[in-house]
């Protein structure tokens, strides 16, 4: 069985405060994006994870894809699986698409061996693996709170829109966009911000990433600042970087402005 696991951007990213467990609270709206990877799943005679595409760093086992599968199998009496993981979103992004892969991992051995599982049920098992991967498991934008996996729905859509995705070759760790971040509360709140035109946002709708990360890598900014020259309704980094997205009303390319970098561009639903 096969599926597409589709990327994220975040429309505002609001880091709240430090938790005691040592992550952080956030608010932030998750929209799906239809760049995707290609997934597939099949009974086998031995579980095995193998990989194509892009360069995946780190040990098979160690992937979110495989952790997904030894978390229904300690709950489940399922067979053995071979695991294909065809790699296209970039990877250190702030696309969330490891995220997405282990999400669509528990979908896929949901169908693949006819668990039934609900929604609640899928996204109790995502927030087990990863702050964000919860969101994976429902196709529609959502608003995240707590560590992000706190997720309620939002009446939101970019249908009609152009977006352009750019992500320079800079790996920003989640870990590493932390460490630099004030927490803060912000002026505006985010779900108030998100139901004005889409091109009121900016200066509205905030990324708390950008500040540290602009300084440390001021090519990033230059990128967000070359899509609004060239019409961009909205412009911002997405999660903690290093992509960079924009919002158009009407489509164009832009790809030879961002040459070495990895681009993506369609229209949204």
């Amino acid at each position: 069985m096969i599926a597409f696991p589709p990327c994220k951007i975040n429309l505002g990213l609001n880091i709240l405060s430090k938790r005691q467990d040592g992550f952080h609270n956030i608010e932030t709206c998750f929209y799906p994006i239809p760049w995707t990877d290609i997934l597939e799943v099949i009974p086998a005679k031995e579980t095995e994870l193998t990989f194509s595409g892009n360069s995946i760093p780190g040990r098979a086992e160690e992937n979110l894809c495989l952790k997904a599968y030894d978390l229904l199998k300690s709950d489940f009496d399922i067979e053995p699986v071979k695991i294909h993981l065809h790699k296209i979103i970039p990877i250190g992004a702030g696309l969330g698409g490891g995220s997405s892969d282990a999400a669509y991992t528990l979908r896929l051995l949901s169908n693949v061996f006819e668990l039934s599982l609900t929604p609640d049920q899928l996204r109790k098992y995502a927030a087990q693996l990863g702050s964000d991967c919860s969101f994976f498991t429902q196709d529609k934008p959502q608003i995240g709170s707590g560590k992000g996996e706190i997720l309620y729905d939002l009446d939101i859509t970019l249908k009609g829109f152009w977006l352009i995705l750019v992500k320079p070759p800079i790996h920003i760790s989640t870990q590493q966009a932390y460490s630099s971040v004030i927490p803060k509360s912000p002026e505006v709140s985010l779900q108030e911000t998100l139901k004005l035109p889409v091109a009121r946002w900016n200066g509205l709708l905030g990324n708390d990433f950008e500040e540290s990360v602009f300084k440390l890598y001021p090519e990033v900014l230059e990128i967000k600042n070359q899509l609004y020259a060239k019409g961009a309704a909205y412009a911002s980094m997405s999660g903690s970087g290093s992509s960079v997205f924009g919002l158009f009303e009407k489509p164009l390319n832009l790809k030879s402005l961002f040459p070495q970098m990895q681009y993506w561009e369609g229209p949204l639903s």
